[in-house]
């Protein structure tokens, strides 16, 4: 779909993307993470067209000759007021070149899609936060566009708000929409997201499917009944991968395959053990160790 050589972005002295090389892969919903300043909207205003890179280039993947049609929805969305929520979807439509005679039916599947029908001749000024997020979308959504670029499609949403979006992407993934989303919502990331890249300082510094990227660190957890203060010593001894979490011996990488000897160990010194849990890395697992 789209696709990032080495690409680089200065704002002045501030670089706010440095050498990033990736694909946006068609018929994806790639999750795009990373703390606050990491280059996350830069990398999406880029695939925009809104700004320029400094440096590399921003192409269509695979050879491509032509560029996707491309809907945004920015971080901050600002509308005029005193529009009712129907004439500023024509007004977009007017600007994606959609011609009169199909503009109404285009500004209603666009409402249709985010449940906005009942609100098509209230002022926007009198919207819920929640309601101009799927404005939001509902804009990005004129057109028809084959990618949607969203920057925190949840952000300040209640849980029944974060929901009804999270089931939007999902159906718009399920039409063959091609998705880029920013988030801090680690569990929204986790539901919808089929390909996840991290961000910091400018810098890629994970990438990979989701359904890999969630299963390529398993891990045990034994339980035992009391605090292992007595036995940390001993356990540290026997491999660097064994750590010790409250009341659960948990093995990683090598110590994997000395969970017989751990729960012998644990026996002879008294503990009784109360699960033996195979898990699967979580998200917040993986941001977390690709952060810091």
């Amino acid at each position: 779909m789209i696709e990032f050589n080495h690409v680089t972005k200065n704002y002045y002295s501030l670089t706010a993307l440095r050498d990033v090389s990736l694909v946006i892969p068609q018929g994806e919903v790639l999750g795009l993470l990373g703390p606050n300043g990491a280059g996350k909207t830069t990398l999406i205003k880029l695939i925009a067209g809104i700004i320029n890179p400094t440096s590399g280039e921003v192409a269509p993947a695979n050879g491509q000759a032509t560029w996707p049609t491309i809907g945004y929805k920015p971080e901050r969305l600002v509308f005029p007021g005193h529009l009712a929520v129907s004439q500023y979807l024509q007004m977009v439509a007017t600007l994606c070149n959609i011609g009169r005679a199909q503009m109404d039916t285009v500004v209603l599947e666009s409402l249709a899609r985010v449940n906005l029908l009942p609100a098509a001749n209230k002022q926007i000024k009198s919207l819920s936060k929640g309601m101009r997020q799927r404005l939001g979308l509902a804009q990005a959504l004129i057109g028809d566009p084959d990618l949607l670029l969203l920057d925190e499609p949840s952000s300040g949403l209640d849980p029944e708000g974060q929901e009804e979006i999270q089931t939007y992407i999902e159906e718009l993934r399920a039409v063959g929409k091609t998705i880029l989303m920013s988030t801090h919502q680690l569990p929204e990331v986790t539901r919808v997201c089929t390909y996840l890249v991290i961000l910091k300082d400018g810098q890629v510094l994970y990438q990979n499917r989701m359904a890999e990227a969630l299963t390529l660190q398993p891990h045990i957890a034994i339980q035992v009944d009391r605090p292992l203060d007595a036995a940390r010593p001993l356990l540290a001894m026997i491999h660097p991968d064994i750590a010790i979490e409250g009341q659960e011996v948990v093995l990683r990488n090598e110590s994997i395959a000395m969970r017989r000897q751990i729960l012998s160990v644990l026996i002879n010194q008294g503990y009784d053990i109360v699960r033996v849990e195979q898990r699967r890395v979580t998200l917040a697992e993986l941001y977390a160790e690709a952060v810091q």
